[in-house]
């Protein structure tokens, strides 16, 4: 075998390895597993942040205006916790310019 076969099947063998690390999904924060107030503090720590709100469904939170494009404003959003059937937990980002409604 040669010196460049060597170093291409070490280097096919290291991506082999760390391939699964890279493949793992990262789980998303979710409302319903939080309490009230961990669910708005992480909104407040983070600025703004993608949480589950469901079993399939997720929602982006954002503390205040300065984390929504132009030209979008906050909405408040109430969410299910774990101690609160309707728990305030920050604001949505909706197109101020189409009455409320969203993307979505």
């Amino acid at each position: 075998m040669t010196d460049v076969s060597r170093r291409s099947l070490s280097a096919l063998v290291a991506c082999a390895v760390l391939l699964p690390g890279v493949a793992q999904s990262q789980t998303r924060p979710d409302t319903r597993a939080m309490t009230c107030a961990e669910a708005s503090a992480l909104v407040a720590r983070a600025g703004a942040i993608v949480m589950s709100t469901g079993p399939v469904t997720y929602a982006r939170f954002v503390r205040d205006g300065g984390f929504c494009p132009l030209p979008e404003t906050t909405q408040p959003s109430w969410e299910i916790t774990r101690d609160d059937p309707k728990c305030f937990v920050g604001y949505t980002c909706r197109d101020k310019f189409n009455e409320g409604q969203g993307r979505d």
